[in-house]
């Protein structure tokens, strides 16, 4: 078949025949061996649309100490159907310098507008009326670069909303669903659930590094996002009395589960329901996903 035009071209845009050449984020290699035992290289390529398996067969070994599993790769080569599956055939692979390229241009975004979500988070921070978790609110908002943190961070690696502005997403979610919840049952403290919800995943904006991939700071490794948001609300409650204080970080620590709570029990509703909510978004996103699981 004859091959297309070369161009540097999107995951989900290439289609059988045409050859490649452009730059990607490597997420796997592994050395693998035909059955007549000659090497061979398993890859998988990803830009920020999405992922595709690619295999060099010619000169495996040479081209394999050019590049390792988590670079941004230039690739030449070409697209090839098998087994009803789209491949690359590469023919020549090396690392690049991610100095002048952005790593998150080769990470999985979020589908929804960012601006449109930073407009809802500011919306329902103003639902919030008690003076001293308004004014906390207010001085995380006036953070620029805790904003862009909070724009750019996924929740998972992995998981639930495993893309960049997934955290933002899953923010503006949760803190809705509290907002919802509270005029249903209006004996809940609205404005320690909604100021629960909106700071419960605070961590996760200093939990994650980006390059080819999302990896873990050493925080992020060592002590968790929940730790993490703990000692940035800590840091930041000099408007809180101690008690609204102490409310607000029980959510926050509680927001898995009761666990990590003396005696192993939630110690109010709102932490219960914040619970509650953040699973709800979390394993309806997951099922959305990653489709349902037993």
């Amino acid at each position: 078949m004859a091959s297309e035009q070369s161009t540097t071209v999107a995951v989900t845009a290439l289609r059988p025949g045409q050859d490649v050449n452009g730059v990607f984020a490597c997420t796997r290699k592994d050395r693998l061996m035909t059955r007549t035992g000659a090497p061979y290289l398993a890859l998988e390529l990803r830009d920020r649309t999405g992922t595709v398996p690619a295999r060099a067969f010619q000169h495996a070994d040479a081209l394999a100490g050019r590049f390792e599993r988590g670079d941004l790769v230039r690739v030449n080569g070409l697209v090839e159907r098998f087994r009803d599956e789209l491949v690359v055939e590469v023919v020549d692979i090396a690392r690049v310098s991610s100095d002048r390229l952005d790593p998150t241009q080769f990470l999985p975004s979020a589908y929804r507008d960012l601006d449109e979500l930073d407009g809802f988070l500011e919306h329902l921070c103003g639902e919030v009326y008690d003076r001293g978790y308004r004014s906390l609110l207010s001085t995380l908002l006036a953070d620029d670069s805790l904003r862009a943190a909070w724009r750019r961070a996924p929740c998972t690696r992995s998981g639930h909303h495993a893309y960049l502005g997934g955290l933002l997403e899953h923010t503006v979610a949760v803190a809705t669903l509290a907002h919802e919840v509270c005029q249903l049952h209006p004996r809940l403290n609205s404005d320690l659930l909604l100021t629960a919800a909106i700071t419960h995943d605070l961590g996760r904006t200093r939990e994650f590094t980006y390059s080819a991939e999302i990896g873990l700071t050493e925080e992020g490794r060592l002590l968790g996002h929940v730790a993490i948001g703990h000692r940035m609300l800590s840091e930041r409650s000099a408007t809180l009395d101690e008690l609204r204080t102490l409310s607000l970080l029980h959510c926050v620590l509680c927001h898995h589960g009761p666990a990590s709570a003396p005696g192993g029990r939630f110690g109010s509703a709102e932490a219960l329901a914040l619970y509650r909510l953040n699973a709800l978004d979390t394993t309806v996103k997951g099922a959305l996903e990653h489709g349902l699981r037993e």
